[in-house]
């Protein structure tokens, strides 16, 4: 898988997923620095990776997600990015961000191996969305090609109410 920078091609590392797959586990970092790892997960999520919540694109994507994926009740929503915890929840708190939860891939960058998103030139994880049903399999990927631009709302969002519909 190919993804850009702008317009100049990156590696992506670690394992790329796709529809059907059972979601990998991996261990983040939460905000007041404990573990969050799938197990502590569950019902219908949906995980945004993202390069920098303090990025202009990355800080359009989480607030969207933040308020349209936020009114489907029953859905666990988290933003993942390399950003430290303590700059995600300062970011959160400016943004009036919360009804999703950041998380951190910086220590232990299991995220990013386990869902083929890290991103070797950069240090950090590309723009990508899946949405994982309640049994953990994914329902929907999105590995946006080209890291500047945003993912597909409208179609995360419809495997968001489709894997809702499952339960």
């Amino acid at each position: 898988m190919v993804v850009t920078f702008q317009g100049t091609p990156m590696t992506l590392t670690g394992t790329p997923l796709a529809v059907g797959d059972t979601f990998p586990g991996f261990v983040l970092a939460k905000n007041d620095l404990s573990p969050l790892t799938l197990e502590d997960t569950a019902g219908v999520r949906l995980f945004a990776t993202v390069p920098s919540l303090d990025t202009p694109v990355c800080d359009l994507e989480t607030r969207t997600f933040n308020v349209k994926a936020a009114s489907l009740s029953g859905v666990s929503l988290y933003v993942v990015s390399m950003d430290l915890p303590f700059a995600q929840a300062r970011w959160c708190g400016a943004a009036g961000v919360s009804m999703l939860t950041p998380l951190s891939d910086y220590k232990d960058r299991s995220f990013g191996a386990a869902t083929g998103t890290y991103v070797a030139e950069l240090g950090l994880l590309t723009r990508a969305v899946f949405v994982v049903d309640a049994a953990g399999i994914v329902r929907y990927v999105q590995y946006v090609p080209e890291i500047t631009d945003q993912p597909d709302f409208d179609a995360a969002l419809a495997a968001l109410r489709a894997a809702l519909r499952l339960l």
